[in-house]
């Protein structure tokens, strides 16, 4: 028996989600308490006494002479321009989205209801054919709620988050004005709020969901968890179009203004007469933010469910066990309060003082979270397990010990901050890869993009080699069960994970207001400086979520195959090996449809600005207003159109080849998607931010041989603007979609499974 009772478990994990939110909420505070709203700034500073807003830190603007209050209204008046243009963007793709999420639960409601006849008759249980489990057409029912609850979970997740990162830019372009260490608090601080608020809400929601779905199911607890999987689909079909109709709009407009306003106008990033700035800053929040959220929370819910479907046929819950079934929620629990303790070290317990102690102080986080949640996991493995269990492993029982599972845990974990670092130093300027790659730039672009590509098919290797030994132990261990709680030790810390990622963002559009607000270049080179870290952080994020979604798809897959009764899956058998070469193939086909749809509104955009540039009298001197709006409808109306064919390629994927080839030959499409969505994944990602950072680290100049390559506008910087811009759709779009791609077929075969197994391969059977 394990120590901690069933009583402890149902207070011990919306406890930690109530700490998790009321600590979102008090870093909120902190952040709200810079004041953005020229009426309040107004009031701080008769309040203070004095002319800088009441602050008692020194101002560069008071030694420059500038009017501190003018630099809060334009301030102001271009984080409104921003929060609504991001605003109204997603709830256009939200409308479009909530179609499709209409539809699709009627479809998962019909096929599972389908399975046996939309019966009401109780079944004999899948796992277990002495039993009686509750009737197909209440699974099916079920399953569409929790397919619902998720994917309203993911679009309020990536909305919150946008909001959190509006609210948090001007702040932080402000508190750069007393020094790049108040800055980095007031940023972080803001991206912890969007991590704990997600972290907090993807874990109540799941315990709710299951103890509401309890009263119903009772002691049918394979059918409960079967049904609660719905979850982790509805989480990731959102994450799919927010993440590529994000990346779509954000990069259209990115490219549109680098090219058009660095490489032919040459004039500096965000510069307030480039038509397409305030589109781009929008898409940083549309894209990078609410996509990243539901993406995250999606890969959060999918790890979850597939660990719960598994330890469900397993004896906790042949025993009814509450306490070890609810392990990785207990897990995940954990992972907030840790990482509570984690970020009081970025913003309480040490100071930034300089610009090199930025990118330390983040990786700091990462090592933090990952030793103290080490000692979490034994502490919360010791208490909720017992000394020894079983679990199922394709068709038999495998007895394991709470201390392998916790290995299990701990696996996944380090893996993590292995792949997060080996992210990093192909992705930083603080490292040869990337210097490298800027010092390519002396001899054009073309030798910059060779360089470039090489440098991603690198990054590959190590992070592969991390997944492939976190699967043998885990597998070893605990079967498929292990794999599903070392894709969740993987993103135990996603609040910190989160919090580091939203960070990068919110300094770009921090330095994107300084450049517009027409604030001094050394406040630029403070958001600069926060920013450049920002990119190798959101690489990062990146990696950690490509690294878990390979884990969580492996395991999903495992729960499919058996929910779906294939024996084995040989490689050699026709059936199969069509499937994987086919399945191989589709990340492929997903990622050319996505970067073609970047080039067209790219395309679009660079048209746009172009004629601005042409036609509107005085605007290259300043004296004319370009038209910001067209741009943002531009961006808006190409992701929109553009999210629709990649996403239906991946929803139909699996209903198409489960429905008419039947299981053997899903399972090797899904096998192959696997294995080359994660390659290419990676190398998309990485190669991208490398090309990014090459660009940063020839505009900063910090250094001798950044120095020799520079200055901005020379044919050096062009060549490395050329790179940035390719690798743009690669970095946001293709490469962080790819990682839906593989866990969202992965789990909606899994939902599916019932109605594959009973009514799929109607054209092998017909030949």
């Amino acid at each position: 028996m394990a120590i901690l009772s069933a009583l402890g478990t149902e207070v011990f994990i919306p406890v930690a989600a109530a700490v998790g939110v009321a600590f979102a909420v008090a870093q909120w505070l902190l952040v709200a308490r810079v004041k953005v709203n020229p009426a309040h700034a107004a009031a701080a500073a008769s309040a203070g006494g004095g002319k800088n807003g009441g602050y008692g830190d020194y101002l560069i603007e008071e030694e420059e002479g500038l009017n501190d209050h003018n630099v809060v209204v334009k301030c102001h008046e271009i984080q409104t321009a921003i929060s609504e243009g991001a605003t109204s963007f997603l709830f256009t793709e939200y409308q479009y989205v909530g179609i499709f999420m209409s539809i699709f639960a009627v479809v998962i409601f019909l096929f599972l209801g389908s399975v046996e006849g939309f019966s009401t008759k109780s079944q004999p249980c899948t796992y277990s054919k002495d039993k009686y489990c509750k009737p197909a057409l209440f699974n099916a029912l079920f399953s569409t709620a929790s397919f619902l609850l998720g994917a309203i979970t993911s679009l309020v997740s990536g909305y919150l988050g946008m909001k959190i990162a509006t609210f948090a830019n001007a702040r932080t372009t402000l508190e750069a004005r007393k020094g790049v260490g108040k800055a980095f608090i007031i940023a972080f601080r803001s991206g912890a709020v969007m991590g704990f608020l997600l972290a907090s809400s993807g874990l109540v929601v799941l315990y709710i969901a299951i103890n509401v779905f309890k009263l119903y199911y009772g002691d049918d607890w394979e059918g409960l968890f079967e049904s609660i999987t719905g979850y982790g689909l509805g989480g990731s079909s959102m994450a799919l179009f927010g993440r590529v109709g994000g990346g779509i709009y954000t990069k259209a407009a990115d490219v549109g203004a680098d090219l058009v306003g660095k490489v032919e106008r040459n004039i500096p990033e965000d510069d307030p007469r480039n038509p397409a700035v305030i589109a781009d800053n929008v898409g940083d929040n549309v894209g990078d933010i609410a996509g990243m959220g539901s993406d995250l929370f999606g890969s959060y819910a999918e790890s979850s469910c597939a660990a719960l479907v598994v330890a469900s046929i397993s004896s906790f819950g042949i025993n009814h066990d509450f306490t070890g079934m609810c392990y990785p929620l207990l897990v995940s629990s954990v992972g907030i309060i840790v990482c509570l303790i984690t970020t009081l070290f970025a913003t309480d317990f040490f100071e930034i003082k300089a610009v090199k102690e930025i990118e330390p102080a983040l990786k700091k986080q990462l090592i933090i979270s990952t030793a103290l949640m080490t000692v979490g996991i034994a502490i919360i493995s010791w208490l909720a397990l017992p000394a020894k269990f079983t679990i199922f492993n394709f068709g038999a029982q495998k007895e394991v010990t709470n201390w392998g599972l916790f290995f299990c845990v701990a696996i996944g974990l380090w893996a993590g901050l292995i792949i997060g670092f080996v992210t990093e130093y192909y992705t930083s300027n603080a490292y040869s890869p990337v210097q490298d790659v800027a010092d390519s730039c002396r001899t054009g672009a073309a030798t910059n993009v060779i360089f470039g590509l090489a440098l991603g098919y690198k990054s590959v290797i190590i992070p592969i080699f991390a997944i492939a030994v976190s699967i043998y132990v885990s597998f070893s261990i605990a079967a498929m069960y292990g794999i599903a709680v070392a894709a969740l030790g993987m993103l135990s810390t996603i609040a910190t994970g989160l919090a580091i990622d939203a960070y990068g963002p919110i300094s770009d559009n921090a330095g994107g207001i300084a450049e517009m607000a027409g604030m001094s270049h050394r406040i630029r080179e403070r958001t600069d400086a926060l920013d450049a870290a920002g990119n190798t952080t959101a690489a990062i994020g990146k990696g950690f979520a490509i690294g878990s979604a390979a884990l969580v798809s492996l395991a999903l897959f495992g729960a499919f195959v058996s929910r779906a009764g294939v024996k084995v899956v040989d490689v050699l058998s026709p059936k199969v090996f069509i499937g994987l070469i086919v399945g191989a193939m589709l990340p492929y086909w997903f990622s050319a449809m996505t970067m073609k749809s970047v080039g067209s509104a790219a395309l679009k955009m660079v048209e746009e600005v172009r004629r601005q540039f042409n036609s509107i009298p005085g605007l290259m001197e300043g004296t004319g207003k370009p038209d910001y709006a067209t741009c943002v409808k531009i961006s808006t109306d190409a992701s929109i159109k553009e999210m629709i064919p990649p996403g239906a390629l991946v929803m139909l994927t699996p209903l198409i080849v489960g429905t008419l080839f039947g299981v053997e030959t899903l399972s090797g499409v899904l096998a192959g998607a696997l294995v080359s969505g994660v390659q290419i994944a990676i190398s998309a990602s990485n190669t991208g931010g490398a090309w990014d950072n090459a660009k940063k680290y020839i505009e900063a100049g910090a250094s001798e041989h950044a120095r020799t390559l520079g200055p901005k506008g020379s044919d050096c910087h062009k060549a490395a603007v050329i790179g940035d811009t390719i690798g743009d759709p690669l970095k946001d779009t293709s490469g962080p979609s790819l990682n839906i791609l593989i866990k969202l077929m992965a789990v909606e075969s899994l939902v599916f499974a019932p109605f594959f197994a009973t009514h799929g391969g109607l054209l092998f059977k017909w030949f």
